[in-house]
């Protein structure tokens, strides 16, 4: 197990009905089936964004992901947590409006 630290980040996967409903037990064991040293993997209580989940929320950047399917969750692993580099075209676009269509 690693320590907290500074740069540490968080993922939040909700786990509320709508979330729920739509796949999100699948997409938090997804994430816990790929351990990265410095994330920790959390399920969650409502993120208010029903209805356009499963969502997932990284921290402490406030990275919204959207719609998100256990599929997806090696690439946001990959490029994102490792990488350093959100995947605009699957990010919510409520809170990240910059994105172009």
């Amino acid at each position: 197990m690693s320590s907290k630290s500074e740069s540490s980040q968080c993922v939040r996967v909700c786990q509320n009905t709508s979330c729920r409903k739509l796949g999100a037990k699948k997409v938090l064991a997804a994430f816990q089936t790929l351990p990265i040293a410095g994330v920790d993997v959390e399920e969650s209580r409502c993120l208010g964004q029903c209805g356009n989940g499963p969502m997932v929320l990284v921290l402490p950047e406030q990275i919204w992901y959207c719609r998100v399917l256990p599929e997806e969750v090696d690439a946001i692993a990959t490029r994102h947590l490792l990488g350093g580099q959100p995947i605009s075209s699957m990010l919510y676009r409520k809170f990240h409006p910059e994105i172009s269509s």
